[in-house]
């Protein structure tokens, strides 16, 4: 298992290497919805099924300690978490969504 220094680092890589990243567990409802949203607007994404992974649970501790809360999905946009599932359905309803995707 990784450390938590390890993970951490992981964490930002990922957030920093790609516009849009999904932390997501692949029976989540929540997550199903927001990656249609991101399918809607035709933005590629980078997901991280947490459930498929050994290290999964070690990285939804951390994720708590970047943006305040344990749940999935976590939706990082530019680096910077965005929230859930619903948070990005109502940015993409209120069409605050698409500008934040653009550059």
């Amino acid at each position: 298992m990784a450390n938590s220094a390890e993970i951490q680092q992981f964490i930002k890589d990922a957030i920093s290497q790609e516009k849009v990243v999904v932390f997501s567990k692949s029976y989540c409802p929540y997550c199903t919805l927001a990656k249609e949203v991101f399918g809607k607007v035709k933005q590629p994404i980078k997901v991280y099924e947490l459930d498929e992974r050994d290290d999964g649970p070690a990285i939804q501790e951390n994720l708590a300690k970047i943006s305040g809360f344990r749940t999935v999905p976590q939706v990082f946009i530019n680096g910077t978490c965005v929230g859930g599932g619903s948070d990005v359905k109502q940015l993409f309803d209120s069409g605050k969504l698409q500008p934040m995707l653009i550059g």
